[in-house]
């Protein structure tokens, strides 16, 4: 299930026609970081991972469309790193990951 959120957010961000090339393919790399990640998390949480699955694509879905609501972007990233907070022992990559993620999405302004 989580793999499915990641790729189908892959697929939303391929279609986007409003992000620039280099930046569409640094975000393609991100998630590609992410999956990994998030799959090693739904090993033993998997409810969890799924959340975190559905944050990420809900995010990314949020940036990129025309008409953007930043206050909606901004809530869904802050719960995005809140929902990793408890994995930053055991996960220290997945956390890493969602911080450069939500930073990057914060920083791409389209």
């Amino acid at each position: 299930m989580t793999d499915e959120h990641i790729e189908k957010t892959k697929s939303v961000v391929e279609s986007a026609e409003n992000i620039p090339a280099d930046k569409k393919a640094e975000l393609l790399g991100l998630l590609s970081k992410l999956k990994p990640a998030i799959a090693k998390v739904s090993e033993t949480h998997h409810d969890d991972a799924r959340s975190i699955a559905r944050l990420v694509e809900a995010s990314a879905q949020e940036t990129i469309r025309a008409q953007e609501k930043p206050e909606l972007t901004k809530r869904l990233s802050h719960e995005l790193k809140r929902s990793v907070e408890k994995f930053e022992a055991s996960h220290p990559d997945l956390v890493a990951f969602v911080t450069e993620y939500t930073g990057f999405l914060s920083a791409l302004g389209i």
